[in-house]
């Protein structure tokens, strides 16, 4: 077992290469069954495994390396599942496989290419149907051959393949299940009626010819290649009722194990389609400009960078980009789940899949079809379908004890009783039959990824992306929270707040404030900035100044109509002599608000006072309290000074705050929160707090201002920077995890009744199919509940 800090800082080694201005994070380790000693992936992808963590920490999760051979070149891709990539001499194939629905065949599989030659690795994505195998040049005839002697039938991908979902199952033949049922019917009212046994065995046998065909083919499949999966243990429950003369009742097994297999598939199609809605939200068309200038419709699909495209008021953006001329609002629910449209101008970014409300735009594309953010989310969200959370791992391993224990009980309850005790052999085997039915651990299995599947795909509606069920799973035990100030509880951008002339008595050709506000304008620094753009936001017009200087650490220096000006800090003030008592007063009021003070000087007084403070969003005392109904404390880590961090701290409502924070500062301050029973998360911009991102428990990333880098470098990404999501997230998460444990429960618990009962000799045949599929179809009914639901306080 591998601590979930301990993926994270096997991701970051991973992902340095591809981004060597900060250590991208990927999600977690998973994607596919452990049948390998973790070792592998270390052995695989060349990673250090040593980490820097020195304590007991209760999060222990396996990254569940990818099942195959040794050789095989292990990534972590940016949505949170491994990532195979083909080494020296290898190649990389992905596989569609409509017959690959749950852990029963992906065990087939796994079992039959183990004797392939040629096959390095293998990772299964059963929520998208899709097997990606890392081969050796001309294995992949004779791997597809191996799947294809399984009943199965293999559909290369190519590596461009348009994004689709996973397809619905093979076409059912409803007149076969159907017919099947009026003659399971017939049977058992044969039976009742006290017709000849002959009548009864011919209208089950045909009922069980009808329907049973492909269970009995692959069945006997499954035990050829040494596998007691669902449809081998239901072939031998239903012809050892034949054996002992259970006609009507073999012929009811069947048919209902049919129909409620089917009647699975389709739950599950839910589940593994609730992406489809992202998929249907691009449009299939755009109004690119052309060379000449006209305007042509194209298809999005080959829509390339730096394209020119004209969005008309409802229409759907077709890819990401930013305004060229125009202004209009968009809906950008579909990626940002806010709930009002959005004022858009020109030089602001835009989205594919939003809509534009009003107004008409042209917009310069900046991301091609296939690397949008919406193209990125899909990725995400697949990514994390096919990696497995804890508890998901747990019952996988569980599963494979479950099974051969089950069955190893059915024969001890065939065969001793009547030796040992005299029982009757009809009932003993009737008995072992039912238990070979309950066997199967299909409820128990599903119950956790349709589970998970259904959160993330929930919390994406919302507009929070979640790299991997790990993270949505035990985002319930967060118990303190580090959050960057700037960009993160702060809107990132300085604005003046304060102006107040203060010694203008023999200054009356120009106001002080415009003074202030021309001198600032040819400074770059961001507090001169602000200065002059408030000035500007009014419609003054800024005066010209010559002779400027920058004074590096204090301000800058200027002449205006012949005077000389300075504008700066305290130390400035206090160097050109110019300071009081008053002023000093004024400065440090001033720096206890959070704000950055500077003055006018003509180097004999001061003419006047502006402050500059990067003002607090007005969702962060909110957010901030919300996080404390959930249990969650607060840390704020910032690179500004103590004054001000203790000022925003005090606006919010923050429990602690730490200025004066570099890097490794901040690192250390994560560190110092870290616990063996309780979870750190750490919100931040994902780049330049990537160190303190990577060592908490969970990285959060403010996703808008740079939406690309967020999806690829955090655990989760609110992609419309509203820290209130953090609170719906931790909802959903603790939802999740009820969810999840209902599901367990449930699975279990309808297990353990009808083991007893068939060992009592109460349950019949057709009551343990219930017992089975009936489990199955619960807990994915239950786990498809948080689609539907918005998580409540918990």
């Amino acid at each position: 077992m591998r601590s979930m800090a301990y993926e994270k800082a096997m991701r970051m080694s991973c992902a340095s290469t591809r981004h060597p201005e900060h250590p991208t994070r990927d999600a977690q380790a998973g994607g596919c069954c452990g049948g390998h000693p973790p070792a592998a992936v270390g052995q695989d992808g060349g990673h250090d495994h040593k980490h820097g963590h020195d304590h007991d920490h209760k999060h222990d999760h396996a990254a569940t390396a990818c099942c195959g051979h040794a050789s095989g070149d292990i990534r972590m891709s940016a949505g949170g599942a491994a990532m195979l990539q083909a080494g020296p001499g290898q190649l990389l194939a992905r596989l569609r496989i409509g017959q690959m629905d749950c852990p029963t065949e992906e065990t087939l599989i796994r079992k039959k290419l183990d004797s392939v030659d040629g096959v390095h690795a293998l990772d299964f994505n059963l929520m998208q149907r899709i097997l990606t195998v890392v081969h050796a040049e001309g294995a992949l005839e004779r791997i597809t051959a191996a799947i294809t002697s399984l009943g199965m039938t293999p559909e290369p991908l190519a590596e461009d393949a348009p994004r689709a979902p996973a397809p619905a199952a093979v076409p059912v033949n409803w007149w076969a299940i159907g017919g099947a049922g009026v003659l399971a019917g017939l049977s058992e009212a044969a039976h009742f009626a006290g017709m000849h046994w002959g009548v009864t065995a011919a209208l089950a046998l045909a009922a069980i010819l009808a329907c049973g065909i492909s269970t009995y083919r692959k069945g006997w499949i499954a035990v050829r290649n040494g596998n007691l999966n669902i449809n081998a243990l239901m072939s031998i429950a239903v012809t050892g009722a034949v054996l002992i003369g259970q006609w009507p009742e073999a012929a009811m097994v069947m048919f209902l194990f049919n129909v409620a297999e089917l009647i699975e598939a389709r739950s599950l199609d839910r589940a593994r389609n609730a992406i489809r809605g992202l998929l249907d939200l691009a449009p299939e068309t755009a109004t690119v400009r052309q060379a000449d200038g006209s305007w042509q419709a194209l298809p999005a699909a080959q829509l390339q960078v730096d394209d020119v495209v004209r969005v008309r008021p409802g229409e759907r953006i077709a890819a990401d980009g930013v305004i060229v001329s125009g202004r209009s609002t968009v809906d950008q629910a579909p990626i940002t789940g806010e709930s009002l449209p959005v004022e858009k101008a020109e030089g602001d970014p835009v989205y594919a899949a939003t809509v534009n409300a009003a107004g008409s735009f042209d917009y310069r594309v900046t991301a091609a079809a296939g690397n949008t953010t919406l193209a990125r989310i899909i990725h995400a969200v697949e990514q994390a379908q096919g990696a497995r959370a804890p508890t998901q791992r747990f019952i996988d391993r569980f599963s494979r004890i479950y099974t051969p224990a089950v069955v190893g009980v059915a024969v001890l309850v065939a065969v001793l009783p009547p030796l040992l005790w005299g029982q009757p052999w009809f009932d003993a085997i009737y008995r072992a039959l039912a238990l070979l039915i309950i066997a199967c651990p299909c409820a128990l299995v599903i119950s956790t990824p349709v589970s998970i599947v259904s959160g993330l795909t929930a919390a994406s509606r919302r507009g929070i992306l979640v790299k991997g069920g790990v993270y949505l799973e035990e985002g319930r035990n967060l118990r303190w929270l580090a959050l960057d100030k700037t960009g993160t509880l702060t809107h990132g951008k300085p604005v003046q707040t304060d102006l107040q002339d203060w010694d203008v008595s023999d200054l009356t050709r120009q106001p002080a404030a415009l003074l202030a506000a021309s001198l600032a304008g040819r400074s770059d620094h961001p507090v001169s900035l602000a200065v002059a753009n408030a000035a500007r936001d009014t419609g003054q017009t800024l005066l010209e100044v010559d002779d400027f200087t920058a004074l590096p650490g204090r301000g800058v220096s200027g002449r205006i109509d012949g005077t000389v000006l300075q504008l700066g800090n305290r130390r400035l003030m206090r160097e050109l002599g110019v300071s009081s008592p008053r002023l000093e007063a004024r400065f440090d009021e001033l720096e206890q608000q959070g704000k950055s003070a500077i003055a006018l000087s003509d180097g004999q007084r001061v003419l006047a006072l502006a402050a500059v403070a990067d003002t607090v969003k007005p969702t962060s005392a909110a957010a901030i309290a919300d996080l404390h109904a959930l249990g969650v404390r607060t840390l704020m880590l910032t690179g500004d000074n103590t004054p001000t961090a203790q000022a925003i701290a005090r606006q919010v409502g923050i429990d602690e705050a730490r200025g004066d924070q570099l890097p490794e500062d901040k690192l250390a301050a994560i560190e110092s929160k870290l616990a063996p029973s309780d979870m750190v998360g750490m919100v931040g911009d994902g780049i330049n707090d990537a160190p303190a991102l990577a060592r908490a428990d969970i990285g959060f990333a403010m996703g808008a201002a740079g939406t690309g880098t967020a999806i690829e470098t955090a655990d989760v990404a609110l992609m419309d920077d509203d820290l209130r999501k953090i609170g719906t997230f931790l909802r959903l998460s603790r939802a999740t995890h009820r969810v999840l444990v209902q599901n367990i429960a449930l699975a279990l618990g309808i297990k353990v009744v009808f083991l007893a009962l068939a060992m009592t000799g109460h349950a019949t045949l057709w009551m343990a199919v219930f017992a089975d599929v009936g489990a199955s179809l619960l807990v994915v009914a239950n786990g498809l509940r948080l689609l539907r639901a918005a998580p409540q306080a918990a």
